[in-house]
């Protein structure tokens, strides 16, 4: 491992551990969990891993593979602002966990990302292997809803993403060759396995050739207007309503949105209609995954994915382009833009027995169109996996 070898390299010792956190895909339920909707999801087989190893002055010192600054604080005084870095996820994790318990010790990291970073969640990724270093070197005891939570708490509170607990869950929640199927209004989930009957299936992961970062991007304005509608809803039936913050499109019934739909304005509209039915592909999905009918869901992926483009208004032209070559790919079941899709990648669920040709040609048809982009375009075949190992 190359944060395992920089590690040595720089502290002339072993690291005392490897802290590891896979990767997450989410076919149907993209867009919903911050206004506490259902979601269906994997954890994939590649992610983030971080070489460490303990610091008994209280300082973080932290060097990632894939960026040049070297990041340092202490945790008794890390800056309550964030510092408009890669390592604000860290340092949002670092308070989150020192409000539960008091932290002596620090540590020093190499942090390594397996794949390019955009759309796959390894904010969050880095983000809970970070968190359970630090919990190891301070001899802290961590549950699973521990790392959801915090690492929740460090990206919407410290980061300010407007985010729901989608990506942290998956990417601790997962078993592999199982659905995660999770409903985020109370944390309730269940771990579906494939059926017997369901044909084998490949993660295929399309790298744009795009960066992808969710702050700066309209990821918060999408969330905004969802909330707009849903809190003029309120007011336009008569339900009570509080805060703006507070509101929440789980707590107004699809009918409410059918009967007022068209007196809110357009993007609020089509963001409210984004919700709710991305929520009624994920019951769909989840009936076609115990049926075993790959290609029942891979068809609704598809369809989340169109809805991301028409109702939630997200993606780049290149990003709609490689959905648009992945629709017309044989040897794809279904697929749509990962993360916010705002830049970044796309991913298929795909035959194995024709993976190799349909890297080929979506490769070709892309770069066909984007030449300029071929020297920081990938494809990566993954398989489902389990979540963060404790």
């Amino acid at each position: 491992m190359l944060c395992e070898e920089r590690f040595q390299k720089i502290y002339h010792r072993e690291p005392s551990g490897i802290s590891f956190c896979p990767y997450r895909v989410c076919p149907i339920g993209a867009h919903v969990d911050h206004n506490l909707g259902k979601i269906t999801g994997f954890a994939v087989d590649k992610g983030i891993r971080i070489a460490y190893g303990p610091k008994r002055n209280g300082v973080v010192e932290m060097k990632s593979l894939q960026f040049n600054k070297r990041a340092q604080w202490h945790v008794a005084t890390t800056p309550p602002e964030k510092e408009r870095d890669w390592a604000d996820y860290l340092r949002g994790a670092t308070i989150a966990l020192s409000r539960r318990t008091p932290l002596g010790v620090g540590l020093s990291g190499v942090i390594e990302g397996e794949l390019p970073i955009g759309g796959l969640s390894s904010s969050a990724a880095v983000t809970i292997a970070f968190l359970v270093a630090l919990a190891r070197v301070n001899r802290l005891e961590i549950t699973r809803q521990d790392l959801i939570d915090l690492a929740y708490e460090a990206e919407s509170q410290y980061v300010g993403v407007s985010i729901g607990r989608l990506d942290q869950s998956c990417e601790t929640l997962c078993q592999r060759d199982s659905l995660l199927y999770l409903d985020t209004l109370d944390g309730s989930y269940e771990l579906i396995p494939q059926p017997s009957n369901m044909p084998k299936f490949k993660i295929g992961v399309f790298f744009s050739g795009l960066e992808h970062s969710l702050v700066g991007s309209k990821f918060n304005t999408r969330v905004d207007e969802l909330r707009a509608g849903v809190y003029a809803l309120q007011a336009f039936s008569g339900m009570e309503y509080g805060k703006f913050a507070d509101s929440v499109a789980r707590s107004v019934p699809r009918e409410v949105f059918e009967e007022y739909k068209d007196r809110l304005p357009t993007p609020w509209r089509k963001r409210c209609a984004h919700w709710y039915t991305e929520n009624e592909r994920v019951e769909k999905g989840v009936g076609a995954w115990r049926r075993g009918d790959l290609e029942e869901y891979g068809r609704l992926s598809f369809e989340s994915g169109q809805s991301s483009i028409d109702a939630w208004e997200s993606g780049a032209p290149e990003q709609i382009t490689l959905y648009n070559i992945m629709k017309k790919t044989p040897g794809i079941y279904g697929g749509r833009f990962a993360g916010a899709g705002f830049k970044g990648c796309c991913y298929a669920l795909v035959n194995p027995e024709r993976a190799d040709e349909v890297a080929d040609a979506v490769s070709k048809a892309y770069l066909k169109q984007y030449p300029e982009l071929a020297e920081k375009y990938s494809v990566h075949m993954c398989d489902t996996a389990d979540g963060v190992q404790l």
